[in-house]
């Protein structure tokens, strides 16, 4: 049985300073709920409808997690989904760990970037082009926010992330730096090379002036209409499939 503290917990985690002290977070939904029971998060909770039971009986783990059978209307009301049938699950938070990259790979930086939606969409973006690192200025939003957990569709579990304080971590790394500016260089035109980061800005401001400063090419998606922008998540998604295509023409003609 699912008790009133449980609960209480379980809610607060929707708020970022809980998620700090708790050092815990939520996912709702099979499809997050079963890549979490699936990675190497540790799970601590997991609260699950009569119909996720029998769907998805053999992500259920035998020991190790706390398990609750609850109704839809409990479950909705423990998280954020105004219709949620299926299930929630608890996790630790990692630990903070910096990567070091390779220098035939490839990494995305965000540079404030604050709407969790975008984020969330990011991290998507990084695992359907096979980007696994993915670096976070301080001032992004979090990404074990529930709207960010949510958006990403269990990519958060495949991705690793660092937040870091960019200005820094650029001063010591050897990586190229392709840095999305509306003035840059035509990402057409652009030999990408091996690897590298490839580092997007604010929504509404783009790239920091100090951090652009350390950029080693301004690139830029031409534009052939009259929007005045592109979504920092679509523009992501634009110059990953542009270095992806690159690298699949190289290839044939190598082969």
């Amino acid at each position: 049985m699912l008790s009133k503290n449980t609960l209480k917990f379980i809610k607060s985690l929707q708020q970022k300073k809980f998620r700090k002290e708790e050092q815990s977070f939520f996912v709702e939904g099979s499809k997050n709920v079963t890549e979490l029971l699936q990675s190497d998060f540790e799970v601590t909770h997991l609260l699950f409808t009569e119909k996720f039971a029998s769907e998805f009986h053999h992500f259920i783990p035998d020991s190790g997690v706390a398990l609750f059978e609850v109704s839809q209307k409990e479950l909705e009301n423990a998280g954020t989904f105004q219709s949620n049938d299926s299930a929630l699950a608890v996790a630790k938070i990692k630990d903070n760990i910096p990567f070091d990259l390779k220098s035939n790979e490839w990494a995305i930086a965000l540079d404030d970037v604050r709407d969790p939606g975008n984020l969330g969409t990011i991290l998507r973006i990084a695992d359907w082009y096979g980007i696994n690192k993915l670096l976070i200025s301080n001032e992004s939003a979090d990404i074990y926010n529930p709207k960010v957990l949510h958006a990403s569709m269990g990519s958060f579990t495949r991705v690793a992330f660092f937040y870091t304080d960019l200005e820094a971590y650029f001063t010591k790394s050897n990586p190229v730096i392709y840095g999305a500016f509306l003035e840059g260089e035509n990402i057409y035109d652009v030999n990408f090379g091996d690897g590298g980061i490839i580092l997007m800005g604010n929504e509404s401001n783009g790239i920091s002036h100090k951090i652009g400063k350390q950029v080693n090419r301004k690139i830029s998606i031409p534009k052939y209409g009259h929007a005045e922008s592109l979504n920092v998540a679509i523009a992501t998604s634009i110059i990953c499939d542009n270095i992806r295509r690159q690298e699949h023409i190289q290839s044939k003609r190598l082969r």
